[in-house]
């Protein structure tokens, strides 16, 4: 089989979603049941929430829409008024952003030529004169676990604890280095590693965020981001081995990132506790006792569908071929590579297109050939990239408050839960001091056990899951903010993005 080079995923939709910070601190946000536009909220959550949608772009400036979640635009009404909705003509709702060199971004209406302004509450556009009442600061609203995709290297960026640097050298995303936390704080960002350490400005991993580790970014529709300190070095790769480190001379572009969720790669093993592996090029094993980089496949998966895709690190997909045999020498649009996937108690099943489900021969090679699974059907499945979990749910982040003893589900930035593995799909949920996980007669938690209990991680989507708590029930998010695991049922409010 000729060599596949790997391709990195097009930019999902919610990849390309921003926040839009006034000069007061507060977000441009859509009240749902006015439909006023206002600038009050002091946190990014579903209503200030935007989506950029470009009709023309050229260097420093763009014509564009606000899209927000509910579909509906931004709006900008004749007496300068803002409200959301549907445009009447082609130009209404339409603003040139104009991207300045601070990461700033000013918004002004097509048609009266007027700047979107805030006054700390309310939102319009009145002034034709620019001043700092008109500067908006783009915060991407995507989660905070997050990949960085140099276009111009064609490689990811790879944080190296031994050596204390981080490199753009990765070719594919596959390695839990390749993770990063992106913190926001006080209009700075903090790049935070798989291994919690910071980058700093001088080039060298740190222990803990500080001055030295907060990055200002600039941010263009599309994805793109670039990092800065604000003095006028700029993060881009350097050197022959591409390390990532602060210059004021970067060539062509090459400080120009592609910022994305970090996908999620996982393991498959067998009943015999052997893991899945991609030997010959193209045929799948269960027949390895140790995980190597052939042993990894990306969960891609409709989020709307259980229809599953497992791209090998070959750059191709498994797929379903001749004689039930099943091969990884896929392509993306093939809907031989689509699979469905059940869950039994953490345990993955995986039917193909032909309705028959994924088992072992007695070879060892991984084959569609039963159509009533049994044990040898269910594949123990571990993440591969994740040590630990930042969930976000439908208000917020899961994390800790000094104002509450429980934990919430409605912060801006999360907790890192570390997982522990315990046995397939079954983890221990560690706090980030060190206690357990424990939970309380109500089906609430407290992240100070001292005891270990079981969580039943399901993968739902490409970056979803859900979680079976001890107590038997799905763990989902409250309205009022408290965490709770009181749901027998799968619903909105149990679906986890991480």
């Amino acid at each position: 089989m000729e060599e596949v080079e790997w391709t990195p995923r097009q930019p999902r939709a919610e990849d390309l979603r921003v926040g839009l910070i006034s000069w007061a601190g507060s977000y441009l946000t859509y009240e749902t049941y006015k439909n006023t536009v206002t600038a009050t909220a002091k946190g990014l959550g579903r209503r200030q929430t935007w989506e950029i949608l470009v009709s023309n772009e050229h260097d420093t400036q763009a014509v564009v829409r606000l899209r927000s979640l509910q579909g509906l635009y931004l709006l900008c009404e004749a007496d300068g008024s803002l409200c959301y909705g549907r445009p009447r003509t082609s130009h209404h709702g339409c603003f040139l952003i104009r991207f300045h060199r601070n990461g700033q971004w000013t918004l002004q209406c097509i048609i009266s030529g007027r700047y979107l302004e805030s006054d700390g509450e309310d939102v319009f556009c009145t002034s034709r004169v620019l001043s700092a009442y008109h500067m908006w600061t783009p915060r991407p609203a995507l989660h905070v676990h997050v990949i960085l995709f140099s276009p111009l290297n064609h490689c990811y960026a790879r944080a190296d604890p031994t050596m204390g640097r981080v490199w753009v050298d990765a070719p594919i995303p596959c390695l839990e280095e390749c993770g990063f936390l992106l913190h926001f704080q006080d209009g700075c960002y903090h790049l935070e590693t798989s291994a919690h350490t910071f980058l700093s400005h001088l080039d060298r991993l740190v222990s803990q965020p500080s001055t030295q580790t907060a990055f200002h970014m600039q941010v263009r529709p599309g994805g793109l981001v670039a990092l800065s300190d604000g003095e006028g070095g700029m993060l881009y790769p350097q050197g022959t081995r591409l390390l990532l480190s602060l210059g004021s001379n970067p060539h062509g572009g090459e400080e120009w990132f592609i910022l994305q969720h970090c996908p999620t790669w996982v393991s498959l093993m067998s009943k015999t506790r052997k893991f899945f592996s991609v030997i010959y090029d193209v045929e799948v094993c269960a027949a390895s006792e140790h995980i190597s980089p052939m042993s990894l496949f990306q969960f891609e998966c409709d989020n709307e569908t259980p229809a599953l895709q497992l791209r090998s690190t070959n750059g191709c997909y498994l797929a379903q071929r001749r004689h039930r045999a099943v091969m990884a020498d896929g392509h993306p649009m093939e809907c031989e590579t689509f699979f469905r996937m059940h869950w039994n108690c953490g345990r993955i099943l995986l039917q193909s297109p032909n309705g028959r489900f994924l088992g072992i021969a007695a070879n060892g090679l991984l084959m569609a050939s039963a159509t009533i699974p049994g044990p040898n059907e269910e594949f123990g499945i571990r993440l591969a990239n994740r040590p630990f979990l930042a969930l976000r749910g439908r208000y917020g982040y899961v994390g800790t408050s000094s104002e509450h003893d429980l934990l919430q589900c409605n912060m801006d930035q999360p907790d890192c839960i570390h997982l522990l593995p315990c046995r397939q799909g079954i983890y221990h949920f560690q706090a980030q001091g060190g206690s357990f996980w424990s939970i309380t007669s109500f089906g609430t938690f407290r992240p100070w056990g001292k005891f270990a209990l079981n969580f039943c991680i399901e993968l739902q989507g490409s970056n979803l899951l859900t979680v079976l708590a001890p107590n038997g029930f799905y763990m989902r998010s409250d309205r009022s903010g408290t965490l709770l695991a009181d749901s027998e049922d799968i619903t909105k409010e149990c679906i986890w993005e991480f």
